[in-house]
């Protein structure tokens, strides 16, 4: 190989490192200190309503109240994951909680607090027949994490028709 080329290399691996290094300076981690960082609240709001549509109340305000404790109960939830599966989770959710990432993994074009309903819905359903692995595993664990989080409320129990614990 010749010098000049070995320039040309050296040149090329400097710009890469400084724009992957630069790239991953701008991703923020889906969680901080074991819960959902404030990046992505809205992605999990816009993502447990799209899962809990039907189910959750219509009215805007108690609507608003029900997602803001399912946001709760999901850090609840996330605090009860071993440490390797809250990294990958907090990598996930910093993943989704970019455009590039949103577009590539969800095949969803607006930014999450912006979504329709609908169209969350159809990009999960697209994740969750999906041909690619990563992403029915990527729908699988937001889909087992709302429903952990939903369903951890003692309020939510009727929708099964369970009647809660029997007393000890």
């Amino acid at each position: 190989m010749r010098r000049r080329s070995w320039l040309k290399l050296g040149l090329g691996a400097a710009v890469v490192l400084a724009v992957g290094g630069g790239a991953a300076a701008l991703v923020t981690p889906g969680l901080r200190d074991g819960k959902l960082a404030a990046e992505s609240k809205p992605m999990m709001a816009a993502i447990g309503a799209a899962i809990l549509d039907g189910v959750l109340p219509q009215a805007p305000a108690e609507r608003a109240t029900a997602l803001s404790g399912l946001l709760a109960r999901t850090d609840a939830v996330i605090a009860t994951l071993p440490p390797h599966a809250q990294a990958e989770l907090s990598q996930l959710l910093a993943l989704l909680g970019t455009a590039a990432g949103r577009r590539a993994l969800v095949g969803l074009d607006a930014p999450w607090p912006d979504a329709a309903v609908q169209d969350v819905q159809a990009a999960l359903q697209d994740m969750r027949v999906s041909s690619l692995l990563l992403r029915r595993q990527a729908y699988q664990g937001l889909h087992d994490l709302v429903g952990g989080a939903y369903f951890s409320d003692a309020g939510t129990w009727q929708v099964l028709g369970y009647p809660g614990p029997v007393a000890v």
